[in-house]
């Protein structure tokens, strides 16, 4: 009789597809021990090389694989033990997958390492920490983070495929979140990363019909892309307008509606405050190392005017999508906002953040994901984009 954990692969293997087959499955996880030694263990149908390393404020541990399919149980990292609170994971980049693992005061690796497979278990990713000093841990986060930088140096830059017309303005579409970072969760289960990538590609075929502009999409399928790498995207790309594609979330299941995002170091009110920093965290959520940015007093000062003027068509952007989108969707009572969103830092690039309503509202949960609604939608923020751009050529709209 074959083993249980072989009817647990097939079953994972099942639940992922073929389309994927190529990758191992990691199809159970867990974590086990108390406050003096915890380990986490994960189930895979094949033995995979990890990198594993620690950053805090606050702590985590990084678990780095190949890509790999996870069909884990639901609900699977959401109760911790010991000193680990919850783990997630998801793909990081492309050929890349990660867990992370919340911990809740400094810790140390003492063990990482893959056991093969027998009749009696699958093969096993095994990762054992325990308590150490701040001290300690810092020093063992700075060693990794100075062999990073080393191996950065050395990498190739990053290339992008222009396709198209280059006579065409380029419109960048942002479907938030991704991979490892699921965003927020709908009442009945929807998830914000794949909403919002739904919705990205109807988008893009509505914009790309209408033959006037060129379209990129910072991601295509379920991965994490850096808030700092979004905006470097459109930058390196050389686009002329940025939209960063959102579903919203609120403690109170009544609040719906779609609300327009535009920068500023000022937030319209407590409730955009509180957006924006729950979306900045995305990065220190996926177990990025976000450093702080270095600044150069010049460049700020020779970017300011530049800044000044994008943001102001991020503004007529915004209010002609209010109007656009408000002839066909159901809008918040404030639509048009502000706040400190990362991803709307790009100093060249006129760009804004369309919340598309509030997942936690049952309502709007269900339009969201309804074909119908999308396609309605995505028509109203088309129509929007090409408003804009004719305001732009006749300099109208601008302060």
């Amino acid at each position: 009789m074959t083993a249980a954990w072989r009817l647990l692969a097939l079953l994972a293997f099942a639940a992922v597809g073929q389309a994927h087959a190529a990758e191992p499955i990691v199809f159970d996880a867990r974590v086990v021990g108390d406050d003096n030694r915890i380990r986490f263990i994960a189930d895979m149908s094949a033995a995979v090389a990890p990198t594993v390393f620690t950053l805090a404020d606050p702590y985590r541990i990084v678990v780095d694989l190949p890509e790999v399919d996870f069909a884990l149980p639901d609900g699977a990292g959401m109760v911790g033990r010991g000193f680990v609170s919850a783990f997630r994971f998801g793909l990081i980049s492309s050929g890349k997958s990660r867990i992370v693992i919340d911990v809740s005061q400094p810790i140390a690796i003492d063990k990482a390492f893959v056991t093969e497979a027998n009749d009696a278990q699958p093969f096993r990713l095994v990762i054992d920490a325990v308590p150490t000093t701040r001290a300690a841990f810092d020093a063992a986060t700075e060693a990794y983070r100075r062999q990073q930088k080393a191996a950065a140096a050395s990498s190739a830059e990053r290339e992008f495929n222009r396709q198209g017309n280059g006579d065409k303005p380029l419109v960048v579409l942002d479907p938030g979140h991704g991979g490892i970072d699921a965003g927020a969760r709908g009442v009945n289960g929807a998830v914000e990363k794949d909403v919002v990538l739904s919705f990205s590609e109807i988008l893009a075929r509505e914009i790309d019909k209408r033959g006037r502009y060129r379209v990129l999409r910072t991601r295509d399928r379920d991965e994490f892309i850096g808030l700092r790498e979004r905006v470097d995207i459109a930058r390196e790309a050389g686009a002329d307008l940025m939209v960063s594609i959102h579903a919203n979330s609120f403690r109170g299941r009544n609040v719906r509606g779609a609300i327009i995002y535009t920068a500023s170091e000022e937030a319209s009110g407590a409730m955009a405050e509180e957006l924006a920093a729950s979306e900045n965290r995305s990065d220190i959520l996926a177990g990025v190392d976000v450093e702080p940015e270095e600044r150069d007093e010049v460049t700020d000062i020779l970017l300011d005017l530049t800044r000044r003027e994008t943001r102001n068509y991020g503004v007529v952007l915004a209010r002609t999508l209010v109007e656009r989108m408000g002839q066909s969707v159901e809008m918040f009572k404030i639509p048009h906002q502000q706040a400190g969103f990362k991803v709307l830092e790009a100093p060249d690039v006129p760009s804004a953040l369309i919340e598309l309503g509030y997942l936690t509202n049952a309502t709007d949960e269900k339009l969201l994901t309804s074909p119908e609604w999308q396609e309605k939608a995505a028509a109203s923020i088309a129509d929007a984009i090409e408003s804009f751009f004719a305001a732009r050529k006749a300099g109208l709209g601008i302060r």
